[in-house]
């Protein structure tokens, strides 16, 4: 695990707080991209917490026709199922931005954990260093489809992407981002919020070995009451 030195703690008193800091760094990152190289790749995080800020890109001014947007773990299910992370995106911000479909890169898990593995790691492999990467973090410290107990891809020589067989939340069958491959980026960013997440955030800052510290360096944007 990295120290915590490496992790960049914000504190602020309010969810519409963080999601206003979120979308800003988010747009920063998407600016300083498109002009240095001329495109914006961003990984998305599922949750509550990120649907939040998707909604307030929405309506954001920005050069669309630049952004690619990858996905950091999907649940096997049918692509059009609420409970999927890109039907989320979709709903509240990407059906309503002109961001070119094919730029928009949906992991295929309705075809099964391994073979959408095995696609979506030939899919990322034209991309260096993604520009940015959101997260989130669970009650038990997940954070994409990575669960403590299980293999997290943290190795050097993990693989990019993960089939997940036994995840401990439903559904079971799940793709995700190893944690080397959402590491190689040139700014990760957590979203956590609500009172669920203080046990994780404290394990995380005394120096558990939850997954999310896998990932690092990173920003984390906090909003939980007592923690500010």
């Amino acid at each position: 695990m990295t120290t915590l030195s490496a992790m960049d703690w914000r504190n602020f008193n309010s969810v519409a707080e963080l999601e206003q800091a979120a979308l800003k760094t988010i747009l920063d990152a998407a600016a300083r991209a498109i002009a240095e190289r001329g495109a914006f790749h961003i990984v998305l995080a599922g949750g509550s917490t990120p649907r939040g800020v998707y909604r307030l890109l929405k309506n954001a001014e920005t050069n669309w026709s630049a952004w690619h947007i990858w996905f950091g773990d999907e649940r096997c299910l049918p692509p059009d199922d609420a409970e999927r992370n890109s039907h989320m995106a979709a709903e509240v911000w990407l059906d309503h931005v002109p961001i070119p479909r094919k730029q928009i890169h949906a992991i295929p898990a309705e075809l099964g954990a391994d073979a959408a593995a095995a696609i979506y790691a030939d899919a990322i492999r034209e991309v260096g260093e993604f520009d940015l990467v959101l997260l989130g973090l669970g009650e038990d410290g997940h954070t994409a489809s990575l669960f403590p107990g299980h293999d997290i891809g943290a190795d050097e020589n993990a693989p990019d992407v993960i089939a997940v067989h036994d995840a401990p939340k439903p559904p079971p069958e799940r793709v995700s981002l190893s944690a080397r491959r959402l590491g190689r980026a040139r700014e990760v960013i957590f979203l956590v919020a609500g009172e669920s997440k203080r046990e994780a955030v404290r394990q995380w800052q005394e120096g558990g070995a939850i997954p999310a510290a896998a990932i690092a360096p990173a920003t984390i944007l906090l909003s939980i009451p007592s923690m500010a």
